[in-house]
């Protein structure tokens, strides 16, 4: 069998133990036909790469691309350290292009303004930026949400409305401040108007091509709509998604404002699959975010006015409702990604999970969706019933979102957060992803950089966050590719450079094991199914 295409004087870095090493790839039907010159046909492509360095295309086990295609579009977008006066400004201007009542949306504002946000007088700041218009922007989380007087007003908010199920409506002498937390939110969120179909579409293309600059051609969307998955189907359909997909249906909805959810949206699952696109999993918000204090802990959170000196926070729902959902996933064919951001909601996510191994669900995958904190005695717990840790976003590196969390836990617990290191140590999957765009931008190699050192990639803060916890750089490529691939149910397909798997590779301008900036690593060009999909 003659090949389609032969890449020849490269550096193949495989991410395969059976031939770590290679030089070069050939490639037929869309295939890695074998990791060698082969046979070529009068129709065969020769490219000479010159030496330079190849790895699998990369894997996004955490993003929320429909998101972030739609800020980069259709919103506006601030910096993650957009200052108070800053985030007003950069509001202003963009009122100016609106009509009178139209709604501003975007984010993401910094975890680090929460008490600033949280009074009426800032609300009218914004309402005087904005002109009166109605306003919703999001925090660097993305699961809570700053909005202005109009918005409050069109969504009914108002100081006789009750705090909701999982939410906080932030008061300030009994008035709605305008900062709305997890549930809260979504209040505004049903009336802020959606996308067409066409902008949905767009949205998705114009995520997936991004993503493809950074190298990545495979990633797990961590929770979408019907709109979101009509969109995934219908590039693939029109053979438009050059990336393998896969989704992760909400079984609970704090944050997004989806409809449907839970039973209903999993029954429609199967209308949505298609060669590329797998919607495999469901996805369930066990906890909040700790700068809000609505993550999950074992022991409390520092003291304040609000909440105390024996404030943990709380899960979403009981072991038995989470196990219970689980196990209705689970007999339907699908894996979980659960969103765990305390150590408590990471031992309630194992405690279940161990039921379900003992009644004999085994082929069931399970993910631990950030997991910053985990308890020392279950580290060992992740590879006994094989649950994967999905680290993300890269909060392993002194940052905006660990500053807001030191400012909400004891120092001595907030300086151990991510412990990659030690769930490797205990033979855990570790799986990367950006959480994009929680991440401003969904580029692996400044995780991957961060991985390695525990250091701000760019310098921009100092120090380092738990240095005991780096890992090392052939270990951090795994967890982005291989790691990602396995943990998300894709490495049938993805995530090794060996024959049989499908052609998606990524070209980079240095060998990142030759050089002193990982971080500024750059793709030159990827490759998805045997077609370049990007070009520098």
């Amino acid at each position: 069998m003659s090949a389609d295409l032969v890449i020849t004087n490269a550096v193949v870095y495989t991410v395969d133990n059976a031939r770590p090493w290679a030089s070069s790839i050939a490639v037929a039907d869309g295939k890695i036909l074998a990791l060698e010159d082969v046979e070529r046909g009068p129709k065969t492509e020769v490219l000479d790469l010159d030496g330079a360095f190849v790895l699998p295309g990369l894997v996004d086990v955490h993003n929320h691309h429909a998101m972030a295609g739609r800020a980069e579009l259709f919103e506006l977008s601030l910096g993650a350290d957009a200052g108070f006066d800053g985030i007003l400004a950069a509001v202003r201007a963009r009122a100016g292009e609106l009509g009178p009542d139209e709604w501003l949306t975007g984010g993401a504002w910094p975890s680090t303004l929460v008490a600033k946000l949280s009074t009426a007088s800032a609300r009218r700041a914004l309402d005087k930026a904005a002109g009166g218009r109605p306003v919703a922007l999001t925090d660097d989380s993305h699961h809570n949400r700053w909005v202005s007087s109009r918005a409050l007003e069109l969504a009914g908010i108002t100081a006789a409305t009750p705090d909701p199920p999982g939410g906080v409506i932030v008061r300030d002498g009994g008035e709605p401040s305008g900062l709305l937390l997890e549930a809260a939110g979504v209040l505004v969120e049903r009336v802020t108007g959606g996308l067409t179909e066409d902008q949905h579409r767009r949205a998705s293309r114009r995520a997936i091509e991004i993503l493809h600059a950074h190298g990545v051609t495979a990633f797990q969307d961590a929770g979408v709509s019907t709109d979101i998955l009509g969109a995934l189907k219908s590039l693939d359909d029109a053979g438009e998604l050059d990336a393998w997909a896969v989704s992760s249906l909400l079984v609970n909805d704090p944050i997004f404002g989806f409809d449907p959810v839970g039973a209903p949206l999993l029954e429609l699952a199967g209308r949505y699959r298609t060669e590329h696109h797998r919607p495999d999993f469901v996805k369930i918000f066990l906890d909040g975010v700790p700068p809000t204090r609505t993550a999950a802990f074992l022991e409390p959170y520092r003291p304040d006015a609000v909440h105390g000196h024996d404030f943990h926070g709380a899960t979403t729902m009981s072991g038995e409702e989470l196990t219970d959902w689980l196990r209705t996933a689970a007999t339907a064919g699908f894996s979980a990604k659960v969103h765990c951001t305390g150590d408590a909601s990471v031992r309630l996510l194992l405690d279940a999970v161990e039921k379900l191994r003992a009644e004999g669900h085994t082929a069931a995958r399970f993910q631990v969706a950030h997991g910053q904190f985990v308890h020392p005695d279950d580290l060992a717990r992740f590879a006994a019933l094989d649950v994967a840790a999905d680290i993300s976003p890269f909060l392993w590196v002194p940052g905006v979102i660990p500053e807001a969390i030191a400012g909400v836990l004891p120092p001595e617990r907030a300086a151990r957060m991510q412990p990659n290191r030690a769930l490797l140590d205990s033979g855990a999957l570790l799986a990367g992803g950006s959480d994009w765009p929680v991440s401003e931008s969904p580029n692996a190699w400044e995780g991957i950089a961060g991985l390695v050192t525990r250091q701000d990639p760019y310098g921009r803060r100092p120090g380092a966050l738990w240095p005991e916890q780096a890992i090392t750089l052939a270990e951090a490529i795994e967890a982005f590719t291989l790691g990602g691939a396995r943990a998300c149910g894709l490495d049938d397909v993805t995530g090794t450079l060996a024959p049989g798997r499908s052609a998606d590779f990524a070209v980079l301008d240095r060998d990142p094991f030759r050089t002193a900036d990982v971080a500024g690593t750059q793709v030159t060009e990827t490759w998805f199914a045997g077609r370049r999909v990007f070009r520098h």
